[in-house]
């Protein structure tokens, strides 16, 4: 059956891209500035280069309006208070001496100035930095990057569209700036914030915007009466605002909810949608308010946050339904293409046929132009690439690699007693410390070392042929020696061997599961230059063999201090994955837990008397809506606690969680019944620790001391303030002392003088409460 054609063309379109490049030559253009390589002038010249490309690559593909504003040299949000003038006064004179340099140091902080704090983007893996706002902020439109992007496309004949943070989201994810009372609402500044907003877009009007696009993707989560209103009163001023641009609000992650009829009276020429999973709802609640009339309603079909290609038959029936919702219907993806790595073409040694099953940023820019085309011209116009498009989705619905009955059949099996420890903690507690016998404010670190260059030559070397495994291995030996010798001469009690072995949290374990699939070039940035390759779960898991004895085991051998087992948990495995879209979540995160498990008890009867299972995507990972949380958080601490509960009581099993709002999960915390927790907590100024002490939390925890994502280097001092603040919420005897996150990223100098300081901190405040006879 031929689908009715549109009454006008659709129109093709992204939110975004990804910044980094086929060989990610932002990443190092960026870093060869911060180490005085490359100059300010190639910096800007490769960044230039990279937009043309992307703009060239979405036109070539059929994409028919292209963002301008997206491209980010650390973050977009950061862009957005640089572009309302919302600079923290700590900056303001770097900001004014080098806007570069400037905008470089709110992020990464210098020596002698804090950055600014870093979370996740909703319920993404995607750093941001939180904007710092309070009663005297004084906003002040500066749109010269906005205005540049938007002139460089028009001038090389894009039709080209400015996004922009919206105001309403803008202020939601921001937070009181330091000395500013904890209960200041940001939002409540929204009015001094819309003229900047006005101005903004009249200057893209004058630069030739015919339409702006704001992200209001804070609009998706539970909002308040006063948030909706504010939202209503937003965007009536700015849909009054004089020589202004045609205006598209867009939502996605989610269904918009209460705030679709306030978007949909409100006085903006357009709607962005999301129609995948996440806001699925979407549709009916469009159809609940009489549609879009009179507005042009952008159709986010195609899933910008995972890598499996489109049912375009579904899409269509979408997109046929949706004509008579609105008077223009206009094709794009979900979200934003930066969550999604940049070409599956490139991925030659996954099997062709399982690469068809999968679609990138490019793939998913053709999926769009397709779905436009067939929109309308009708599905005859595309007949054979939804002949192709069927037989793709066939073939990996049969495939064997899909489903393992072993697996099922084991997941089928679980018991409620195999999540469960066989003591309480208050019990298990004293057989750890007796055979721990640590001393008061133990320290430790979460796990990784410096990556070095010897390391990534070894592994290049092994690669290429120049060293065989033997080789290779012996290189490995004599890091983990390093590693371990620096810890004992340093003070640290409870060791880890560095994971000189391993090249990410979580492709390491998914490259020794079944059902996980690596890519060699599917980089997707997870904040400023840090890019990671997620792994993609195509099918049922398992664990063939042990992943991590050997080598810490090895360590273990080499020091009479307590080693840490290091693995990675079933919810980060999921969450910083591109997860199957066959089978709940649940189950497979059941799958995952009950490999780790295998893992766990090896570990154990290999020796080791203290095992860290992270789950720093616990948070992230949480459903935007509340009426959600209950059935994610079932499930998410149930994975964790099969990976764990298999263990004697005296083997000590720690977490570690960082770069998240930790008060919405602090339940789910205490629910995991880990024995000891990390946490990020040094940007944030200790926050998760008074959240614990008010939750009552029983067990031990360690909120980190060092903010291991800046190159600064906190004095002695410095660290036993944060030690003692996080001392007035949790006793002496139940905190551990150690960094923020892993310090892969960190290079070995500021690693040395860093966890040298924080063991001195530690044996100061240690030395204070001896003394107190605490």
């Amino acid at each position: 059956m031929t689908a009715k054609p549109a009454a006008a063309a659709a129109r093709a379109t992204v939110y975004g891209y990804p910044r980094q490049g086929q060989n990610r030559e932002l990443k190092k253009a960026v870093e060869g500035y911060w180490k005085g390589r490359v100059t300010a002038e190639a910096l800007r010249s490769t960044a230039a280069d990279l937009r043309r490309s992307n703009w060239r690559q979405l036109a070539d593909a059929g994409i028919t309006e292209v963002p301008t504003g997206d491209f980010s040299y650390y973050d977009h949000v950061l862009d957005t208070s640089v572009m309302v003038g919302a600079v923290p006064e700590r900056h303001r004179a770097a900001y004014e001496a080098d806007r570069l340099d400037g905008c470089f140091a709110m992020a990464r902080g210098t020596q002698d100035v804090a950055p600014l704090e870093m979370t996740k983007w909703f319920d993404t893996n995607y750093h941001y930095l939180v904007p710092e706002l309070g009663p005297d902020t004084v906003f002040t439109a500066d749109a010269t990057k906005q205005v540049a992007e938007l002139e460089e496309a028009l001038a090389l004949g894009h039709t080209a569209r400015p996004v922009l943070v919206g105001p309403i989201t803008y202020l939601l994810l921001a937070k009181p700036a330091p000395g500013v009372a904890a209960d200041f609402l940001p939002i409540t500044l929204l009015d001094r914030l819309l003229p900047v907003y006005a101005q903004v877009l009249a200057e893209l009007r004058a630069a030739g915007a015919e339409w702006v696009q704001l992200d209001e993707p804070a609009l998706v989560q539970d909002r308040t009466p006063a948030d909706l209103n504010a939202t209503a009163r937003a965007y009536r001023e700015l849909g009054a605002a004089p020589d202004r641009p045609k205006l598209l609000v867009a939502s996605y992650f989610d269904r918009l909810g209460d705030a679709l009829p306030v978007l949909a009276a409100a006085p903006v020429e357009g709607l962005a949608l999301d129609f995948t999973d996440g806001g699925a709802a979407n549709l009916a609640d469009l159809a609940a308010v009489g549609g879009l009339p009179g507005k042009r309603l952008v159709a986010g079909v195609v899933n910008g946050r995972n890598i499996w290609i489109n049912d375009y038959q579904k899409s269509l029936t979408t997109l046929g339904t949706l004509l008579g919702l609105a008077d223009q219907v206009d094709v794009a993806a979900s979200c934003s293409l930066l969550h999604v790595p940049l070409d599956a073409s490139a991925e030659r040694d996954i099997d062709p046929q399982i690469r068809r099953w999968l679609a990138f940023a490019r793939q998913k820019t053709t999926e769009i132009a397709t779905l436009a085309r067939g929109l309308a011209r009708g599905t005859g116009a595309i007949a054979a690439e939804l002949a192709a498009n069927r037989a793709d989705l066939a073939s990996r619905t049969s495939s064997s690699i899909t489903r393992d009955p072993a697996v099922r059949a084991r997941t089928a099996a679980i018991t409620a007693a195999d999540g469960r420890r066989s003591q309480p903690y208050a019990q298990r507690t004293v057989a750890q410390r007796a055979l721990l016998g640590l001393p008061l404010l133990p320290t430790t670190t979460i796990g990784s070392f410096p990556q070095t260059n010897e390391l990534r030559t070894a592994r290049a070397d092994l690669r290429a042929g120049r060293i065989d495994t033997a080789g290779y291995e012996e290189r490995i030996k004599d890091e983990i020696r390093g590693v371990l010798s620096f810890q004992e001469k340093t003070g640290i009690d409870v060791l880890v061997h560095g994971e000189p072995e391993r090249n990410d949290m979580v492709q390491y374990f998914a490259e020794q599961l079944t059902g996980y699939l690596a890519t060699r070039h599917g980089w997707v940035q997870s904040y400023g230059t840090r890019y990671v390759r997620p792994p993609i779960l195509a099918g049922d898991v398992s664990r063939p063999e042990p992943m991590t004895v050997r080598w810490t085991s090895y360590a273990q051998s080499q020091t009479s201090r307590p080693v840490k087992g290091m693995l990675t948990g079933p919810v980060t495995m999921l969450a910083w994955s591109f997860v199957r879209d066959d089978l709940p979540l649940g189950e497979t995160a059941r799958q995952v837990a009950l490999a780790l498990r295998d893992e766990v008890d090896d570990l154990e009867s290999a020796g080791t008397s203290v095992i860290q299972v992270d789950e720093p995507a616990l948070r992230e990972t949480l459903p935007l809506r509340a009426a959600d949380h209950a059935e994610y958080l079932a499930w998410a601490t149930e994975s964790f606690r099969l990976s764990t509960s298999g263990v004697r009581p005296d083997t000590q099993v720690h977490t570690h969680m960082c770069y998240a709002e930790f008060g919405d999960v602090v339940q789910a915390i205490d629910d995991l019944d880990a024995d000891v927790i990390s946490l990020e907590a040094a940007r944030s100024h200790m926050q998760v620790a008074g959240e614990l002490a008010a939750h009552g939390y029983p067990r031990e925890a360690g909120p980190g001391v060092w903010d291991i994502h800046s190159p600064r280097v906190p004095g002695t001092g410095e660290v036993a303030a944060l030690l003692r603040k996080g001392l007035r919420a949790i006793p002496a005897e139940r905190l551990w002392v150690n960094p923020d996150c892993g310090l892969k990223t960190r290079g070995w100098t500021e690693t040395r003088a860093c966890l040298e300081n924080l063991v001195a901190a530690a044996h100061e405040v240690r030395a204070d409460l001896t003394t107190d006879g605490s």
